[in-house]
């Protein structure tokens, strides 16, 4: 008898998984990293080479971290949306310019308009890893304490921005006073 109902037992947990994956959002990705701390890094800044920004300086401010490139198809979509949200004026944007070549990096915001109050580079990748990135856009919001708080892996809307974004902001900076 548990011979015969051992498959239909299986079968019946995995059509379940089916059913809850086919409901579930696609852009939302758990990330393991939210409520732990930035991971530790200092990159070159994109505008000044020899001048570098990382973890450490960074402390102290809420702010949101955003991960673009120039090959990145959807970053170019979103590009309007962070250049809107940087004259609100509400929270700091960093770039982190990942896998990309730093010279068209710079034409590209020279053209497109600049919303980062500094963009790092990461040219191999590698803090990208550690940051946990999947690809771009993605943008981060990291609290005072250095801990990371939210995670988008999509292009950020307005939509998301009043949101998701906004309302831990604003609880973050109303503990910050």
């Amino acid at each position: 008898m548990i011979r015969f109902l051992a498959p239909i037992i299986i079968l019946a947990i995995l059509v379940s998984f089916f059913f809850v994956g086919l409901y579930k959002d696609p852009s939302i990705v758990p990330s393991p990293l939210i409520g732990k701390s930035a991971p530790a890094y200092e990159l070159p800044l994109l505008l000044k080479p020899g001048e570098t920004l990382g973890t450490e300086k960074l402390l102290g401010q809420v702010y949101l971290l955003n991960i673009w490139g120039t090959w990145c198809f959807a970053c170019r979509a979103e590009h309007d949306v962070l250049l809107e949200i940087e004259r609100q004026n509400i929270v700091p944007i960093y770039g982190f310019n990942w896998k990309d070549d730093p010279h068209l990096a710079r034409q590209w915001l020279a053209e497109l308009g600049n919303p980062y109050v500094a963009s790092m580079v990461d040219t191999v990748g590698r803090v990208g890893i550690d940051w946990g990135v999947y690809g771009a856009p993605e943008t981060f919001l990291v609290d005072q304490n250095g801990i990371i708080i939210h995670k988008l892996i999509a292009p950020m809307s307005m939509q998301i921005w009043h949101e998701d974004f906004l309302p831990l902001i604003r609880q973050l900076k109303a503990v910050q006073r």
